[in-house]
């Protein structure tokens, strides 16, 4: 098939700010316009009389009268008051912000469309800030529904609409998938779906287009979700053409280290690790996403991953996003490793500056086989003798740049072999969208012993029952996490601050030991405060999240959540996971403040009926949506703009075996590149982090 070749022209017709306003909303060419698709579309086919309009009240009406009286009025504030009427009634209009030349187009005698809710006001029938143009006698109505876009600042729909129109004349409009899987796909064709959804005829429908069922939809899903795995697909295939040193050796270290520890692994663990071991023999970069839930031991599997790349020769690198968790990380493996020989070397943006350097020499000399640490490991100054593997933990809080540097430090210009870890649980569908180029295992199982927590949801009144249940865990030698979402006081949200609880919790329990660990603390202090309540010394920690991962207080086994409703779902079920470590049952506490919208109710009630991170990952996908669920502008994933994985998931199941046909078919490469250069233009390095 001959490729399609779009128009890479700025568009035209516009003036230089109308283009810098459409590039900013990323239309920049002619095909760029085209794909930006209605996100609505408003009924202007039809105009009923305005006494009609007033008996059905409470909907979305179009009438057409005169204004027969315009004047601005001051109470209860400023606001232009307009009277339109036919032969069957009166209207009035209110505009609470307004332009003087809308006063003006407004006058007495003007014919007007109004289009609005109308609704019964305390002076008579009225629509507040309605649509509305101004109109001649007898002037046609339009035959189509009438799309609203997505707009930026100062760009109307009139321009955006004209500057579609104008790119529709001049775009190519040639399909780039074949007549034949088209037929077989029993799918639309390109342009006459396009056409139709930018302009819908009076007939069609509506439920169907509202709810992105319609077939003209089904197509442009299927164009985006196979445009983004042939985008990923060739990511992987590219990263197989790269060398990687082979880390073959699973030897002395590796088995010492498993000998030496006090647990068996899971089956889960065991076939992770054998999933990642067969990677990393390989002679191109492992990309594999560790998955596991909040306790099901995930670190313990890197580190024997680590054992392997040192058994062979090569350094592992460990990158945390916070230096409470790279800590966490640093004391449990070096405490693993160091009595085998390993020497492991701590780097974070805190050290004092000789440390610093000693941490990279000891990196760059070789000395060190394991480097642990922050976002300080891709600086500039940090290199290493023979990095073999990267370690990401919580991959998706770092930026793209962040990980390809530490991905640039491979040893003799090969790329090292990549692990990334998520305790954020992603559903299949979301993880065979976002992260079709990579390998993904998963740890399905907790360890044994591990206790079952209890979640309970508590109104904020009770708050002084639940200071009780903190004396008696802390007096029955329990310890307790008592989390705060604010530092200091925020009069907008009035939430408790960290500071004031610790304050109330340490004057009502005067023979407890109350802690305080927050983000502005100094590093050592923080790290006096949470070694003091991992020895057991301190009773109750009042903590804002900080806490959130990597922490492991076997002890603990009371959670308190205050203004939990303030919280994601992915965020409550992290700090949950902080208890229910020892074999101790664990309660967590879940204190709100009423009255509680919908969204914290359907957050808070997850969290009372499961555990289950998987369950909690797909319930918050319905909630958040893809992009705010992966920290889509973190992590550098291009979002999906039409598909939807909750109701579109089957989509995705077909556009990756199509995808995967095309590339394995050499007739199938221009296909590829046209619908790759149509749907993503320049952007598809975006999706190849």
């Amino acid at each position: 098939m001959a490729e399609t070749k779009q128009s890479k022209a700025p568009v035209k017709k516009a003036a230089a700010t109308t283009e810098s306003k459409l590039a900013k909303l990323g239309l920049r060419t002619d095909m760029d316009l085209v794909l930006h698709l209605p996100m609505r579309y408003e009924d202007e086919t039809e105009v009923i009389a305005i006494r009609e309009a007033c008996l059905r009240g409470g909907q979305t009406s179009q009438v057409e009268g005169v204004v027969t009286k315009n004047e601005i009025a001051y109470k209860p504030r400023r606001q232009l008051i307009v009277y339109i009427a036919d032969e069957t009634g009166e209207l009035m209009l209110r505009f609470m912000n307004f332009y003087g030349s809308q006063v003006k187009q407004l006058s007495e005698g003007t014919r007007v469309r109004a289009r609005g809710e109308l609704k019964h006001g305390f002076f008579g029938a009225e629509m507040v800030h309605p649509a509305y143009k101004v109109v001649n006698e007898g002037a046609p109505l339009p035959t189509s529904l009438t799309p609203v876009y997505h707009s930026g600042e100062g760009l109307s729909q009139h321009v955006l609409r004209r500057a579609i129109a104008d790119a529709m004349k001049r775009v190519d409009w040639t399909d780039t998938l074949p007549p034949a899987l088209v037929q077989q796909m029993q799918l639309h064709p390109f342009e006459p779906a396009v056409k139709l959804l930018h302009y819908p005829p009076q007939q069609i429908d509506e439920h169907a287009l509202a709810e992105r069922s319609h077939p003209a939809w089904v197509r442009m899903k299927f164009d985006e979700l196979l445009a983004q795995q042939l985008s990923l697909k060739r990511a992987q295939a590219a990263r197989r053409q790269k060398g990687a040193a082979p880390l073959r050796a699973v030897g002395a270290l590796s088995a010492a280290f498993q000998a030496a520890l006090p647990f068996q692994l899971t089956k889960a663990q065991q076939r992770v690790l054998d999933e990642i071991r067969a990677d990393l023999r390989e002679a191109h970069p492992m990309q594999r996403l560790l998955q596991g839930d909040v306790g099901s031991g995930k670190t313990v599997v890197a580190a024997l991953a680590a054992a392997q790349a040192i058994d062979s020769g090569y350094q592992a690198a460990l990158m945390a996003p916070t230096e409470i968790l790279a800590e966490q990380h640093f004391k449990k493996i070096a405490a693993w490793m160091e009595p085998l020989g390993v020497q492991v070397a701590w780097l974070t943006g805190s050290l004092k500056k000789k440390d610093k350097a000693a941490a990279a020499a000891l990196a760059e000399s070789g000395e060190a086989k394991l480097v642990i640490g922050t976002h300080a490991l891709i600086q500039d100054t940090v290199q290493f003798s023979k990095l073999g593997l990267v370690i990401v933990d919580e991959q998706h809080r770092f930026g793209v740049g962040q990980r390809l540097t530490l991905r640039n430090k491979g040893a003799d210009g090969l790329v090292p072999h990549q692990l990334m870890m998520s305790a954020t649980p992603i559903p299949r569908t979301l993880a065979m969208t976002y992260y079709a180029d990579l390998e993904v295992s998963v740890i399905d199982e907790l360890p044994p012993g591990r206790t079952p927590i209890v979640t309970r949801v508590i109104d904020q009144n009770r708050r002084d029952e639940v200071i009780e249940r903190v004396h008696a865990a802390a007096l029955d030698g329990r310890q307790v996490y008592w989390v705060c979402p604010l530092i200091e006081e925020s009069e907008a949200l009035q939430l408790q601050t960290a500071t004031e609880t610790y304050e109330t919790l340490a004057a009502a329990l005067p023979d407890l030991v109350v802690g305080l660990v927050h983000g502005r603390l100094k590093p050592a202090e923080k790290q006096e405060v949470m070694d003091a309540f991992a020895a057991g010394h301190v009773h109750v920690l009042v903590a804002t999240t900080v806490i959130e991962v990597g922490v492991d207080v076997p002890n603990a086994s009371l959670m308190v959540i205050e203004h939990a409703e303030r919280f994601g779902l992915s965020q409550l079920h992290q700090l949950r996971g902080r208890v229910g470590r020892g074999s101790a049952a664990s309660v967590c506490l879940l204190m709100y403040q009423s009255p509680l919208g919908p969204v914290a109710k359907q957050r808070l009630m997850t969290m009372r009926e499961t555990t289950d991170g998987f369950e909690i990952a797909r319930r918050d996908l319905e909630i958040r949506g893809p992009g705010e669920f992966l920290g889509a502008r973190q992590s550098g994933q291009a979002m999906l703009r039409f598909a939807d994985l909750e109701t579109d998931g089957w989509l995705v199941d077909q556009a990756r075996d199509v995808a995967h046909a095309l590339l394995h078919d050499p007739a199938g490469r221009p296909v590829v590149e046209a619908h790759l250069e149509r749907w993503l233009g320049g952007r598809e390095e975006f999706l190849k982090v």
